[in-house]
């Protein structure tokens, strides 16, 4: 009997609630017309609602008790809103390393705008020096008595100091240096960005910490700021790539582990080695023979800049004795070259063509490097994935998916008939 009045009553509570709304709805409606004694509201009892409640609370804890309970009978499973955590000094060092990359940046761009300024400047002045030193040369060839002392004397110092400034200039390469400041700034741009994403979509770790301070340092190495000590050479005795990341010991090739998943393939190997093969024969070696030729080029150029103002001085220094004639010809002839010269050198900014090819054949190594490091582990579960690297490779190489897929094609046909591809691995260079 007492279960049957309660189910009476709990069946009644929905019927009361709405008799509820309704009235409170019909007050709200008709509230100027209501008059405060014939308003009768009947709400559900108090000690009913606590019934009710209570019902609510006692589903919960059962159904937590049978959540807890299942949890407990298997000791080795975590929950699954448990989530990493990273170390609040992990991120602290992450955040200092971004610090000093940013500032590297600016750095790098405002030494870069000033040697920039430096290469306009000198080479304004010393076309000025010896145009003008070559001017007087000739006007010195047609004075006599103490016109002609001064404007060979002036003639004289002007192509010596024009000599010495050229020696300097060619040695430091301001194109050149500028060229590195500007590839400093564009890595460092590019540090900074990996560091912002490690933090905000990853679990940093000490690793993150070590290998942002490696590429640090080894871009500081690659690209220096002193111009005494510590300046590249601008004429190596060899060419060789640009290389600014850590150098690594190289993989192991492992012959246990998986080799499908994780986005990888049978094909997609193949894919990459062929990749890796046309960057080797056609871009690098490309990039490197025509570094070989920028680099003979500024060398003969910053030779004859320094020997020709010097031979004009020699020649000016001459003018009024018995070689009259040869001596002006030689002063003004060898200033008028060497001002097409040093323009040719500086003007032509040959030394930032080098750097700019030795920077390309770098970029190009990067990549056999890092997919060789890839197809070396065996083990694709420790490998990037397959898909979001191929993507990579086909982007560095200005290349959509399926034309990367044709250029490994068209290598592989190549390779078969033993003929050598004539296409390049890049379309951006």
């Amino acid at each position: 009997m007492a279960s049957l009045q309660s189910s009476g009553v709990i069946g009644s509570l929905p019927h009361s609630l709405s008799c509820c709304r309704r009235g409170m709805i019909r007050a709200t409606i008709n509230m100027p017309k209501l008059r405060t004694g014939g308003l009768s509201l009947k709400l559900p009892a108090r000690d009913l609602v606590q019934e009710v409640l209570d019902m609510g609370v006692g589903l919960t804890a059962a159904t937590t008790s049978h959540v807890e309970k299942k949890y407990e009978s298997r000791p080795n499973t975590t929950l699954p809103c448990v989530s990493n955590v990273s170390d609040p000094m992990v991120i602290a060092k992450l955040h200092e390393i971004m610090e000093a990359v940013a500032d590297r940046v600016e750095m790098h761009k405002n030494i870069g705008e000033q040697r920039d300024n430096w290469n306009h400047l000198l080479l304004t002045s010393i076309n000025a020096i010896t145009l003008t030193a070559a001017t007087m040369a000739g006007i010195a060839a047609t004075s006599v008595g103490g016109p002609l002392v001064a404007l060979k004397l002036s003639s004289t110092l002007m192509y010596l100091a024009a000599t010495g400034m050229l020696v300097v200039m060619n040695k430091i390469q301001p194109s050149q240096l500028v060229e590195e400041q500007r590839n400093a700034a564009r890595l460092f741009k590019q540090l900074h960005g990996q560091i912002q994403r490690t933090l905000s979509c990853g679990t940093p770790t000490s690793n993150d910490v070590e290998e942002a301070m490696e590429k640090v340092l080894a871009l500081d190495k690659a690209f220096p700021l002193p111009l005494l000590g510590a300046m590249l050479d601008k004429f190596p005795e060899t060419v060789e790539p640009a290389v600014w990341w850590p150098q690594h010991r190289q993989r192991q090739e492992r012959h246990s582990g998986r080799t499908d998943g994780n986005g990888w393939s049978v094909e997609l190997e193949e894919e990459m080695r062929e990749v890796v093969g046309v960057l080797k024969r056609k871009d690098t070696e490309d990039y490197l023979r025509l570094g070989k030729i920028a680099l003979k080029v500024n060398k003969i150029l910053a030779i004859s800049g320094p020997l020709l103002t010097g031979l004009a001085a020699c020649g000016t220094a001459f003018v009024g004795s018995s070689h009259g004639p040869w001596a002006a010809t030689l002063g003004v002839v060898a200033g008028a070259m060497a001002s097409v010269v040093n323009t040719m050198e500086h003007g032509g900014q040959v030394g930032m063509v080098f750097e700019m090819y030795r920077g390309n054949a770098g970029f190009f190594r990067l990549m056999e490097e890092s997919i060789e490091s890839n197809l070396n582990e065996r083990d694709v579960g420790r490998r990037e994935n397959g898909e979001l690297f191929e993507m990579k490779v086909a982007l560095q190489l200005g290349r959509s998916l399926s034309g990367l897929k044709d250029l490994a094609a068209s290598s592989y046909s190549s390779s078969k008939k033993g003929e050598a591809i004539e296409e390049f691995a890049s379309k951006l260079f």
